[in-house]
Protein backbone atom coordinates (compact mmCIF):
# COMPACT_ATOMS: atom_id res chain seq x y z
CA UNK A 1 0.00 0.00 0.00
CA UNK A 2 1.36 3.79 -0.80
CA UNK A 3 1.26 6.03 2.21
CA UNK A 4 -1.58 7.65 1.06
CA UNK A 5 -3.30 4.17 1.02
CA UNK A 6 -2.15 3.89 4.65
CA UNK A 7 -3.11 7.34 5.62
CA UNK A 8 -6.84 7.04 3.96
CA UNK A 9 -7.02 3.45 5.98
CA UNK A 10 -5.79 5.09 9.30
CA UNK A 11 -8.71 7.60 8.84
CA UNK A 12 -10.97 5.12 8.28
CA UNK A 13 -10.13 3.51 11.29
CA UNK A 14 -10.30 6.18 13.41
CA UNK A 15 -13.58 7.36 12.17
CA UNK A 16 -15.15 3.35 12.98
CA UNK A 17 -13.55 3.84 16.08
CA UNK A 18 -14.99 6.73 17.29
CA UNK A 19 -18.33 5.75 16.41
CA UNK A 20 -17.56 2.87 18.56
CA UNK A 21 -16.26 4.15 21.69
CA UNK A 22 -19.06 6.55 22.14
CA UNK A 23 -21.49 3.81 21.39
CA UNK A 24 -20.31 1.24 24.04
CA UNK A 25 -17.50 3.14 25.99
CA UNK A 26 -13.91 2.35 26.20
CA UNK A 27 -14.39 -0.63 28.16
CA UNK A 28 -17.13 -2.08 26.22
CA UNK A 29 -15.53 -0.90 22.67
CA UNK A 30 -14.09 -4.84 22.68
CA UNK A 31 -11.83 -5.81 19.89
CA UNK A 32 -14.73 -7.58 18.12
CA UNK A 33 -16.25 -4.56 17.77
CA UNK A 34 -13.93 -2.48 16.75
CA UNK A 35 -13.29 -5.42 13.97
CA UNK A 36 -17.17 -5.13 13.47
CA UNK A 37 -16.86 -1.14 13.36
CA UNK A 38 -14.09 -1.23 11.30
CA UNK A 39 -14.51 -3.96 9.03
CA UNK A 40 -11.31 -4.93 9.51
CA UNK A 41 -9.20 -7.73 11.06
CA UNK A 42 -7.88 -6.84 14.63
CA UNK A 43 -4.21 -7.67 12.80
CA UNK A 44 -5.60 -4.86 10.45
CA UNK A 45 -6.31 -2.52 13.27
CA UNK A 46 -3.51 -3.13 15.32
CA UNK A 47 -1.19 -2.37 12.52
CA UNK A 48 -1.80 1.29 12.69
CA UNK A 49 -1.93 1.09 16.33
CA UNK A 50 -0.06 -0.46 19.19
CA UNK A 51 -3.18 -1.13 21.40
CA UNK A 52 -6.31 -0.08 21.71
CA UNK A 53 -5.42 2.41 24.22
CA UNK A 54 -3.29 4.05 21.65
CA UNK A 55 -6.38 3.81 18.99
CA UNK A 56 -8.05 5.54 21.73
CA UNK A 57 -5.75 8.03 22.39
CA UNK A 58 -5.51 8.66 18.43
CA UNK A 59 -9.12 9.48 18.36
CA UNK A 60 -9.01 11.71 20.92
CA UNK A 61 -6.35 13.75 19.63
CA UNK A 62 -7.92 13.77 16.17
CA UNK A 63 -10.50 14.96 18.10
CA UNK A 64 -8.46 18.01 20.08
CA UNK A 65 -6.44 19.18 17.05
CA UNK A 66 -9.70 19.71 15.57
CA UNK A 67 -11.01 21.70 18.44
CA UNK A 68 -7.87 23.75 18.49
CA UNK A 69 -7.88 24.75 15.04
CA UNK A 70 -11.57 25.85 14.97
CA UNK A 71 -10.64 27.56 18.36
CA UNK A 72 -7.46 29.21 16.74
CA UNK A 73 -9.72 30.20 13.53
CA UNK A 74 -13.07 31.14 15.17
CA UNK A 75 -12.93 31.40 18.55
CA UNK A 76 -14.71 28.39 21.02
CA UNK A 77 -18.11 29.69 20.52
CA UNK A 78 -17.87 28.42 17.03
CA UNK A 79 -16.95 24.92 18.82
CA UNK A 80 -20.27 25.14 20.63
CA UNK A 81 -22.56 26.38 17.52
CA UNK A 82 -20.46 23.38 15.29
CA UNK A 83 -21.70 21.10 18.10
CA UNK A 84 -25.00 22.22 18.29
CA UNK A 85 -25.40 22.09 14.38
CA UNK A 86 -24.13 18.52 14.27
CA UNK A 87 -25.86 17.12 17.25
CA UNK A 88 -28.01 14.55 15.41
CA UNK A 89 -25.22 13.88 13.09
CA UNK A 90 -23.64 10.20 13.98
CA UNK A 91 -20.29 11.94 13.29
CA UNK A 92 -20.89 14.44 15.67
CA UNK A 93 -22.78 12.19 18.28
CA UNK A 94 -19.29 10.09 18.01
CA UNK A 95 -17.29 13.18 18.39
CA UNK A 96 -19.45 13.90 21.96
CA UNK A 97 -18.99 10.53 23.08
CA UNK A 98 -15.14 11.06 23.05
CA UNK A 99 -15.21 13.76 24.73
CA UNK A 100 -17.28 12.40 27.96
CA UNK A 101 -14.86 8.89 27.43
CA UNK A 102 -12.13 11.70 28.07
CA UNK A 103 -13.76 13.27 30.97
CA UNK A 104 -14.30 9.92 32.60
CA UNK A 105 -10.91 8.49 32.30
CA UNK A 106 -9.16 11.86 32.78
CA UNK A 107 -11.05 11.43 36.54
CA UNK A 108 -9.93 7.64 36.70
CA UNK A 109 -6.72 7.20 35.25
CA UNK A 110 -4.43 9.22 36.53
CA UNK A 111 -1.87 8.16 33.59
CA UNK A 112 -4.35 9.15 31.17
CA UNK A 113 -4.81 12.47 32.68
CA UNK A 114 -1.42 12.86 32.68
CA UNK A 115 -0.45 12.18 28.90
CA UNK A 116 -3.97 14.30 28.09
CA UNK A 117 -2.66 17.54 29.97
CA UNK A 118 -0.90 18.72 26.85
CA UNK A 119 -3.82 18.78 24.99
CA UNK A 120 -5.72 20.63 27.11
CA UNK A 121 -2.80 23.21 27.38
CA UNK A 122 -3.04 23.59 23.54
CA UNK A 123 -6.45 24.04 23.74
CA UNK A 124 -6.54 26.83 26.40
CA UNK A 125 -3.59 28.30 25.14
CA UNK A 126 -5.00 28.82 21.53
CA UNK A 127 -8.31 29.99 22.93
CA UNK A 128 -6.31 32.56 25.69
CA UNK A 129 -4.36 33.80 22.45
CA UNK A 130 -7.33 34.23 20.27
CA UNK A 131 -9.22 36.10 23.03
CA UNK A 132 -5.84 38.47 23.14
CA UNK A 133 -6.11 39.61 19.72
CA UNK A 134 -9.90 40.07 19.94
CA UNK A 135 -9.08 42.21 23.21
CA UNK A 136 -6.10 44.01 21.14
CA UNK A 137 -8.50 44.62 18.19
CA UNK A 138 -10.96 47.02 20.48
CA UNK A 139 -13.77 43.94 19.74
CA UNK A 140 -13.94 42.41 23.58
CA UNK A 141 -14.99 43.80 26.68
CA UNK A 142 -12.13 45.32 28.82
CA UNK A 143 -13.13 45.16 32.48
CA UNK A 144 -12.57 41.47 32.63
CA UNK A 145 -9.39 40.24 32.69
CA UNK A 146 -8.95 37.87 29.44
CA UNK A 147 -8.25 34.89 31.86
CA UNK A 148 -11.69 34.72 33.55
CA UNK A 149 -13.11 35.18 29.83
CA UNK A 150 -11.51 32.48 29.12
CA UNK A 151 -12.72 30.14 31.68
CA UNK A 152 -16.07 31.79 31.19
CA UNK A 153 -16.46 30.72 27.84
CA UNK A 154 -14.75 26.78 29.05
CA UNK A 155 -17.61 26.46 31.41
CA UNK A 156 -20.66 27.70 28.84
CA UNK A 157 -18.70 24.54 26.69
CA UNK A 158 -18.75 22.38 29.13
CA UNK A 159 -22.61 22.96 30.02
CA UNK A 160 -23.70 22.25 26.59
CA UNK A 161 -21.11 19.22 26.58
CA UNK A 162 -22.89 17.63 29.67
CA UNK A 163 -26.46 19.59 28.06
CA UNK A 164 -25.98 17.07 25.25
CA UNK A 165 -24.70 13.85 27.21
CA UNK A 166 -28.23 14.36 29.17
CA UNK A 167 -30.25 13.77 26.05
CA UNK A 168 -31.75 17.58 26.27
CA UNK A 169 -32.40 19.21 23.02
CA UNK A 170 -30.03 20.83 20.77
CA UNK A 171 -32.45 22.56 18.68
CA UNK A 172 -33.23 25.91 20.30
CA UNK A 173 -29.31 27.47 21.93
CA UNK A 174 -28.55 29.31 19.42
CA UNK A 175 -29.36 32.35 20.99
CA UNK A 176 -28.20 30.85 24.28
CA UNK A 177 -24.64 31.08 22.21
CA UNK A 178 -25.43 34.07 20.84
CA UNK A 179 -25.85 35.18 24.76
CA UNK A 180 -22.51 33.83 25.42
CA UNK A 181 -20.53 35.78 22.18
CA UNK A 182 -22.38 39.39 23.90
CA UNK A 183 -21.02 38.78 27.07
CA UNK A 184 -17.93 38.47 26.05
CA UNK A 185 -17.91 41.48 24.02
CA UNK A 186 -16.99 45.21 24.08
CA UNK A 187 -20.33 47.21 24.99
Amino acid sequence: MSQDQLDARRQEILGAARACFARFGYEGATVRRLEEATGLSRGAIFHHFRDKDSLFLAVAEDDAAEMVATVARDGLVQVMRDLLAHAADPGAAGWLGTQLEVSRRLRTDPAFAERWSARVTAIEAATAERLQRKREAGLLRDDVPVEDLMRFLELAYDGLVLHLAMGRPAGDLGPVLDLVEETVRRR
